[in-house]
């Protein structure tokens, strides 16, 4: 029987998310005979792999320590995607009057707990897809549990033993924690932690602008927290294209968060009233209190307890599993897929990295990570969305590139929604209508993206782009815009001065 897990706080909606994800009395199944595939870790890549290797047949395990659905379902995409909306939900209201809307300050208040809340509704009713009991009826044998590899083809849970012809380690990452003098003992939130609050803290620093920080930032001021965002860098998420990045911090600022760049924590420590973060930035030093510390600064993987070792698996403690480019570890029986070994650290990508395991490992296949073009966003308000080349990684790569940009305050159904704050921008590669990379910034980038993405994928280049007729009014057109903007870059002097010329002739 498994260990009991708790969620806080344990309310009928948490009881419901562990009764699916690590049901109490759950009874692991007698393992017999030898495993077409072991799956260790239920999140996105684990599920993925199980459930499809176990649809063509495959005796299947899935062993999950935790929470199975792993970050996912519990800390990450479900619970902050639902708190963004409630902070949307907010913000339209501050935003009202210039659609038209008058309402009453007074008649207006923010009820964080109902927030949360709602969060754990949502998640608890998701949860039943991700459920040990879907899996077992799927075919899958689920057993709760520590799984630590005995050789180089055996692995124990809970004093059983599982034999198997290949295993795949799928156990993902947690949310590492930067080495600030005090931090253990002043104590903070992570992702992990962030949802089960119940009450609103009046003052929170933010460790860390990239995605997870971002997001959370602007969705807790909106919300009503008095937010400090600190970044080690000069730009707020690095990673990002410049131009968009300027975008968001503007738009954070404008949200009434405070942002510090080029920020070092030094040390943090607990007063009576306040948990006190000594900061330097630019040779100047701050002292920041704030009722909550909330740590975004990255992720590390889960490669702890595995006892890889015995089974000849090559890891890393900072970058997680290795694997070539079909996924296969050092021991050629065993692959990985998701956050323990891949850096593209998202729900979908995990998703895809499971199916070409699936491929590889049951029937021998040659599919490779190498092949994926995975697209991503940050759901800030408004989102970053990109796929392919950023352009200064074409730079570092000597790769000749020529850059078309819609900003959407040109863009009718961007300037009827109030939502002109952002633009499209594609790189091509030079003298050709191929794209190499996109970056969007807009209301729902995320969903827009997907066009580029696809156009990218089957080979359609900008021109083509330019022939594919979207609805109007629609926030889309900015792409066919730029396909427009290609095409005229085709007109050259030459060009035009012939067409002139068929005109008088044909007058």
């Amino acid at each position: 029987m498994p260990d009991s897990i708790q969620v806080a706080p344990q309310d009928l909606y948490n009881q419901r998310l562990v009764a699916h994800v690590h049901p109490p009395n759950w009874i692991n199944p007698q393992p017999e005979g030898r495993y077409n595939l072991v799956v260790i870790g239920a999140g996105t890549a684990g599920l993925v792999t199980a459930a499809g290797a176990a649809g063509l047949g495959a005796k299947v395990a899935l062993i999950e320590r935790h929470l199975m659905g792993g970050d996912c379902l519990n800390t990450g995409c479900v619970p902050s995607k639902a708190l963004i909306r409630s902070a949307k939900a907010a913000h339209a209201v501050v935003k009202a009057k210039q659609f038209g809307i008058e309402v009453n300050p007074s008649d207006v208040s923010t009820h964080f707990d109902k927030a949360m809340e709602r969060m754990r509704k949502l998640r608890s009713e998701i949860s039943v897809h991700d459920s040990a009991q879907r899996f077992k009826d799927l075919g899958v044998d689920v057993f709760i549990g520590n799984g630590k590899f005995l050789n180089e083809n055996t692995i124990e849970v809970n004093d059983q033993r599982l034999n198997f012809k290949r295993a795949v380690i799928t156990t993902g990452a947690r949310a590492a924690v930067p080495a600030i003098e005090g931090i253990e003992e002043t104590g903070y939130l992570t992702n992990e932690t962030v949802f089960s609050l119940t009450e609103r803290p009046r003052r929170l620093a933010v460790i860390g602008a990239g995605p997870i920080g971002c997001e959370l930032a602007q969705t807790f001021a909106r919300l009503g927290t008095e937010v400090t965002l600190l970044q080690s860098h000069a730009q707020i998420l690095p990673r990002e294209d410049r131009d968009a990045a300027t975008i968001i911090h503007r738009q954070l600022e404008a949200d009434g968060v405070k942002l510090i760049l080029n920020a070092k924590t030094t040390r943090v420590s607990k007063t009576e009233q306040a948990r006190q973060l000594n900061i330097e930035s630019e040779n100047e030093h701050i002292q920041l209190d704030v009722d909550e510390i909330l740590v975004a600064a990255g992720r590390a993987p889960n490669v702890q307890g595995l006892n890889l070792e015995n089974a000849g698996v090559s890891y890393d403690e900072r970058h997680g599993v290795s694997v070539n480019d079909y996924l296969q570890t050092s021991n050629p029986a065993i692959f990985s897929a998701g956050d323990i070994c891949s850096r593209f650290q998202f729900t979908h990508s995990a998703d895809f990295q499971a199916r070409i395991v699936i491929g590889n490992a049951l029937f021998k296949g040659w599919s490779k990570t190498s092949q994926l073009l995975i697209p991503w966003c940050t759901y800030t308000d408004p989102e970053i969305a990109h796929v392919g080349l950023y352009e200064h990684e074409a730079h570092k790569q000597n790769i000749a590139i020529q850059t078309f940009v819609q900003e959407f305050s040109g863009v009718d159904r961007a300037i009827l929604d109030g939502e002109t704050n952002g633009f499209v921008k594609i790189h091509t590669k030079q003298g050709t209508d191929r794209i190499l990379g996109a970056t969007i910034v807009a209301a729902h980038a995320g969903d827009l993206i997907s066009e580029i993405s696809v156009a990218m994928k089957s080979g359609m280049g900008l021109k083509k782009l330019a022939s594919v007729i979207h609805p109007y009014p629609t926030q889309a057109d900015a792409i066919r815009k730029i396909g427009d903007q290609f095409n005229r870059t085709r007109l050259s002097p030459f060009i035009k001065r012939l067409f002139s010329k068929w005109l008088e002739w044909t007058r």
